[in-house]
Parts: structure tokens; sequence; C-alpha cells
């Protein structure tokens, strides 16, 4: 099994509403943050190593740390082959700035856009602007339905039922 799928499997099968779930993600979600407030620290330097070594170097197990590249995954300018990576797979965790920081408002990741580093890496006006555009893009916006005796939207000056709206 790769090691992806055991991230998947193992880590999906933790229910928040559980104890054992609220100590797994807790810890995870403590770990994940460590290693992002380090990767922020020095954006402009790539870490690039196996996954046992970087999981290793930021004191994650093997199996956390699959999670976390799952995480980071689409906010990387080269994305790493996370489905079929082992332990000896040289990843990169080179990521782009505003996309990293859209992703995390996407996952209402707050503990982490709110990262103090943040401040330092986008204006605030810019982050506003992510914040603003994830946000939107999740909105469902319906149209106005056309009523049988409003004007045809396809400008004719007739009714809609008369025109467009004709039963064939």
């Amino acid at each position: 099994m790769s090691l992806f799928q055991e991230w998947r499997d193992g880590a999906y099968a933790k229910d928040m509403n559980t104890k054992e779930g609220q100590l797994f993600w807790g810890n995870y979600f403590a770990l994940e943050k460590a290693v992002y407030e380090q990767l922020l620290a020095d954006p402009e330097t790539e870490v690039k190593g196996t996954v046992a070594e970087l999981a290793e170097k930021y004191g994650m197990s093997v199996f956390l740390f699959t999670g976390f590249l799952d995480g980071i995954n689409d906010s990387l300018v080269t994305p790493n082959p996370v489905e079929e990576m082992t332990e000896e797979t040289v990843v990169s965790l080179r990521f782009d700035k505003e996309k990293l920081y859209y992703n995390m408002v996407e996952a209402r990741a707050d503990w982490l856009y709110e990262l103090p580093a943040w401040k330092e890496l986008l204006s605030e006006e810019r982050r506003r602007e992510l914040f603003l555009s994830q946000r939107k893009s999740n909105t469902v916006v319906k149209e106005k339905k056309v009523g049988r005796n409003d004007p045809c939207p396809c400008g004719s000056g007739k009714k809609y039922k008369f025109c467009c709206g004709k039963a064939k």
C-alpha cells in the first residue's frame, strides 16, 4: 500500500467527534502549523529532500508528513507525485505564496492563514483580495427567472410568452 493510501485510510477514519480523533487531528494541526511557520520564515529557499528526510527534519512521522504533503501539494510550483511516492521519493516544498494563502482560506484553516509571517509576505490588501476571491468562488448566483409576461431577454420587444418562451 502506498504512503498516500495509508494516510487517507488511517487519517480519515479518525472521527473528530471522538476523543481519539480530536487528539489525532489536534496533534497533526499543531505539527502542520510548525512546518508552515518554518517554510514561511524563508519562502525563497526551496526545501527539497526525500519524504523520510523531510519528515525527520520537521519532527513528524512519515505517516503525518505524508498528510502534510497531501495538503500542500495543490499550492506547490511543481506538484509532487503524492499518490505513488515512497519514503525515498524526492519531493520539493517550493510553494506559490498566493496560491498557498488562497488554499488555506479554502480549507478554512484560520490557524494557518492568520500566521504572523503572512504580514511580511503579502500586503494586507492582497490578503483581503485573495480571501474575498476564495469566498466568492463558492457563492452560487441564481439567474433571475424570466416570467411569462416579462419582456423577452432576446431583445425583440415582445413578451417572453409570445417569443422565446412560446411552446413549440
